[in-house]
């Protein structure tokens, strides 16, 4: 689904990854661990479009990516969910799920399914569907990130930190969401510290260093 060959990317003259390779399969959860400052998340942004690549290539389903703008990405079916639960913030939860299915052109019945589907699994939204997003703790603002990607049927979602800022005993929830979902045949890549918590969702476990990728197989 997802071949990156020899990426380098950076911010200006600052180089942060360094030729990295990385297969996605269909189905696939891979979780990439590593220190702050290793490239975990501009790995994550040069794939999806929010950083320019300086070299290399990003093939998503047989398409050259790299250098692409990220609503073009967007469109082909791969997601990018960055840290900090990222949604807006002035409208309901349920107007927030529809944002997130409306650029991908979903029927209503479609849309309906993926819904129910999402409060089914976070009850809680169910419970807050009318309120809105901002007054959501920071899991549940996460748990509403990850629905508005998941009613958008992304064919490969990049999932940076989910995280950060929340308890850790919020995290398995979250976690196992990702897992079950992947069994649909999407493919996952989670970008985590907590490597304690996250590993045993993952089928792979690869880890950054200085902006090179160890233990790709």
């Amino acid at each position: 689904m997802l071949k990156v060959k020899g990426l380098c990317s950076g911010y200006g003259n600052i180089p942060v990854l360094r030729d990295v390779d990385l297969n996605i399969s269909e189905g696939e959860v891979v979780l990439i661990g590593g220190e702050n400052g290793a490239g975990k998340t501009t790995l994550l942004q040069t794939i999806a479009g929010f950083v320019e690549p300086t070299s290399g290539s990003v093939v998503f389903n047989g398409v050259d990516i790299a250098g692409e703008a990220p609503d073009k990405i967007s469109r082909l079916g791969l997601r990018l969910i960055l840290d900090g639960h990222r949604v807006f913030p002035n409208i309901s939860v349920y107007d927030n799920l529809r944002l997130g299915a409306a650029a991908h052109k979903k029927s209503s019945e479609d849309f309906n399914a993926s819904v129910k589907e999402v409060f089914d699994m976070f009850p809680i939204l169910s419970d807050k569907q009318k309120d809105f997003a901002r007054d959501l703790s920071g899991g549940q603002q996460q748990m509403l990130a990850l629905g508005q990607a998941f009613v958008a049927k992304p064919k490969l979602l990049l999932c940076d930190e989910p995280s950060l800022g929340l308890a850790q005993a919020l995290l398995p929830p979250i976690l196992d969401f990702l897992k079950q979902w992947s069994t649909k045949g999407p493919a996952i890549v989670i970008v985590e510290q907590h490597i304690h918590i996250a590993e045993p969702y993952a089928d792979r476990y690869l880890i950054m260093e200085r902006g090179e990728l160890k233990n790709n197989k």
